[in-house]
């Protein structure tokens, strides 16, 4: 803790970053009772304070139904956050599992899984997410799936690097001396020593995760209105620049904020827990 501490105050952009993601997961937690107007985050319409300027009700302005821009890009946090979370959640477990198998085990376990991960990585990320919401229906539990098809083979390819590397030292060695099974060597005693790089790179893949998810809504094959999303709140807004700026440029500050903040929290993290990446 002392040394966090240390770090932290060292680096005041991992200060920055801390306090904005801080911000962030905060804003989405309690958006029922910061956002001015909650009820503006469904279909609302209100044409008599449509597309206002930035104003002291609305400070971010209203957007073209009269809906409050700042109550929906809080509400926006909260798709944004989700759906980052679901996506690791589901992305690094099988990418970890396949990348230390093949790394640990060899052979044709080892061809096999990294040859499948090869493929997967040799199609553009945003690309596959693209073709893959392009069969499916535009939700967003589909838009998290068309991601973690797209992000679990960096996890993959990451941990197998690294177990690749574990598999010929003593402590991995003993392990096999005295019996010890192959789930037990990779679960037990490899799985521990890829854990920093592991949660260093979910911290830094959040804001990544937001920008695919982001652009995904941006082309309309994401989250769909009237549930509000970053994304698809630049897209709309793009239309109507310059006049009406802050349709775009506020939900691309809150983007820009969400991804900067996490990859400071993942430059911190990796300088704390010693991860080489």
């Amino acid at each position: 803790m002392k040394r966090t501490l240390v770090i932290l105050l060292r680096n005041p952009l991992s200060l920055i970053g801390v306090i904005l993601v801080a911000l962030v997961v905060l804003s989405a937690i309690f958006a029922d009772f910061i956002a001015p107007f909650p009820e503006h985050r469904g279909s609302v319409v209100d044409f008599v304070n449509f597309n206002k300027a930035p104003n002291a009700t609305n400070i971010m302005g209203t957007d073209l139904v009269g809906r409050d821009l700042f109550s929906r890009i809080i509400y926006a946090f909260r798709i944004s956050l989700v759906l980052g979370v679901v996506v690791l959640a589901i992305a690094t477990p099988i990418g970890t599992l396949v990348g230390l198998f093949a790394g640990y085990v060899g052979g044709k376990t080892e061809f096999i899984l990294m040859r499948l991960t090869d493929v997967f990585l040799s199609i553009p990320p945003l690309v596959l997410a693209i073709a893959m919401m392009g069969v499916l229906e535009p939700t967003l539990m589909n838009a998290m799936l068309a991601v973690t098809a797209m992000w679990w083979p960096w996890y993959a390819r990451l941990v197998y690097n690294i177990a690749r590397s574990e598999r010929e030292e003593g402590y991995v060695l003993a392990a096999e001396v005295i019996g010890a099974s192959t789930p037990h060597i990779a679960l037990r005693e490899i799985l521990p020593n890829c854990l920093p790089a592991i949660l260093t790179k979910m911290t830094l893949d959040m804001g990544f995760v937001i920008i695919i998810a982001s652009s995904l809504s941006f082309l309309g094959l994401g989250v769909q209105p009237p549930t509000p999303d970053l994304g698809s709140m630049v897209a709309e807004g793009a239309r109507y620049l310059p006049d009406s700026w802050w349709l775009t440029v506020f939900p691309g500050l809150a983007i820009l904020i969400a991804v900067f903040g996490f990859n400071l929290v993942g430059d911190a993290l990796r300088e704390i827990l010693g991860a080489d990446q």
